[in-house]
């Protein structure tokens, strides 16, 4: 059986979580296609912050694991869209969405040829369902900028 094309479906799961955040309040932008690391930036304008947010969407009901390779964010939403299965064995439901911080993704266990991770039995795991929270604490930390990294004036 051929592999299944889920390039639509994996467009689609970066506008469901960008709708998601926004409707959470969480002010966020798609960033141009293929930006290695990441695809959406939430802001905080007031606080001078952003989260950059990696989104990992699986197609089929029941998955668990996603392959990753970046880790240059802040943040991965797994998107689990549960659209059945090619053999249409499984249920269609509704899509789950887990936010976890880049940290805890990149301390699990990866497969060595694709890189695959597997959130099943990760302690805590449901903490994470839904938990837009997480962006939103992010982005209310303020930034600290230390004098040795405040701009010097221009001598004249």
């Amino acid at each position: 059986m051929p592999r299944l094309d889920t390039r639509l479906e994996s467009e689609g799961a970066e506008f469901l979580v960008l709708g998601h955040l926004l409707i959470n309040r969480i002010a966020a932008y798609k960033t141009y296609t293929n930006m290695p690391g990441y695809d959406l930036v939430a802001t905080n304008a007031e606080n001078h912050t952003s989260a950059r947010i990696q989104i990992k969407s699986r197609w089929r009901t029941g998955a668990s694991g996603f392959p990753i390779k970046n880790f240059d964010c802040d943040f991965v939403v797994a998107a689990f869209l549960n659209r059945g299965s090619k053999d249409q064995a499984k249920e269609v439901l509704a899509p789950e969405f887990y936010v976890f911080p880049v940290a805890v993704i990149s301390a699990l266990p990866r497969s060595a040829d694709w890189g695959k991770v597997s959130v099943r039995g990760l302690p805590g795991l449901s903490d994470y369902k839904e938990a837009w929270h997480l962006i939103r604490d992010f982005l209310d930390q303020p930034i600290i900028i230390s004098p040795a990294r405040t701009p010097r004036a221009l001598a004249p």
